[in-house]
């Protein structure tokens, strides 16, 4: 019986040594081509389309584009978005473009796993010319010395090593690939409304651990670790009174057709993301999502 017994734990201790294993394996996507050059003007453009400036700026404290942002409140504690300006100490301009990638596409910073509050689970669909591209313009962003407040993560989630679990269950690095039977404009749409724009990461409700519900994707957010934010299905649009035209125009204005004004995060990301793209992105994300 001592002997059942013995390797009985001999095998528990086995498989538990192995899903250990497996939890805390690296979790990363292909590997990019780094030698690409990047392009300043396409990327300050993807800084737009990717919702940088409203993130990572803090306007009601009156910090410089970039240098920071307001702290979003999460059932895991209050996370700050960092200064991603040029500077070196306080922003990232000391990184390799290699070091820009890992986070970008894999989760993975300088001080070890990044928290999904940073959306990198749609950034890892950009293409290796895109990630050249924004590293390129924030690269020569104006530097701003001034660190952004620290982040306050509660207990246990500060333990940064837990999110390599977390990104073992929920996170799959790739890029995004089109739908060779649908048109280009809905395949833009697509790609940007889960890629840079990250609509699906605000849109979407997520699970008691943070991870988004893939299979309620754009049904809205009641609250709590992603926000509150409605839906953005098809029926949802409709039943608010939108079309394709109306939709433009409010990520162009912040106009509802119901005569409101979007104000908020929303109106942050309207002012500082989509009432500058440029009209074909517009209108690719509108018919994406009224295609539903």
């Amino acid at each position: 019986m001592a002997r059942r017994w013995i390797g009985a734990a001999a095998i528990a201790a086995l498989m538990g040594v192995g899903v250990g294993l497996y939890m805390f394996k690296a979790v990363a996507g292909p590997p990019r081509d780094l030698t690409l050059v990047g392009d300043v003007a396409r990327g300050e453009y993807l800084i737009r389309l990717g919702g940088c400036v409203a993130c990572h700026t803090d306007a009601s404290t009156g910090r410089a584009p970039l240098s920071g942002g307001a702290p979003l409140q999460s059932d895991f504690g209050s996370f700050v978005p960092p200064n991603i300006t040029s500077d070196k100490s306080a922003g990232i301009g000391g990184w390799s473009l290699a070091m820009f990638s890992d986070a970008m596409s894999n989760g993975m910073g300088p001080q070890g796993h990044l928290y999904p509050a940073f959306p990198y689970e749609s950034y890892t669909l950009m293409s290796d010319q895109q990630i050249a591209d924004l590293y390129a313009a924030l690269m020569v962003s104006e530097s701003v010395p001034t660190p952004a407040a620290a982040s306050e993560v509660n207990f246990p989630f500060n333990i940064r090593l837990l999110m390599a679990g977390w990104q073992n269950m929920f996170f799959e690095p790739k890029r995004f690939e089109p739908d060779p039977e649908r048109s280009d404009e809905y395949n833009r749409g697509k790609f940007l409304a889960f890629g840079p724009a990250h609509c699906v990461a605000c849109h979407t409700p997520r699970n008691v651990l943070g991870a988004l519900d893939w299979g309620k994707a754009f049904a809205g957010s009641p609250g709590g670790t992603g926000g509150k934010a409605p839906a953005l299905t098809r029926a949802a649009l409709i039943e608010d009174g939108y079309d394709a035209a109306t939709l433009v125009q409010t990520l162009k204005d912040g106009f509802t057709p119901g005569f409101d004004v979007l104000g908020g995060p929303m109106g942050e990301v309207i002012a500082e993301g989509t009432s500058k793209w440029r009209d074909e992105d517009l209108q690719a994300v509108a018919n994406y999502l009224l295609a539903q």
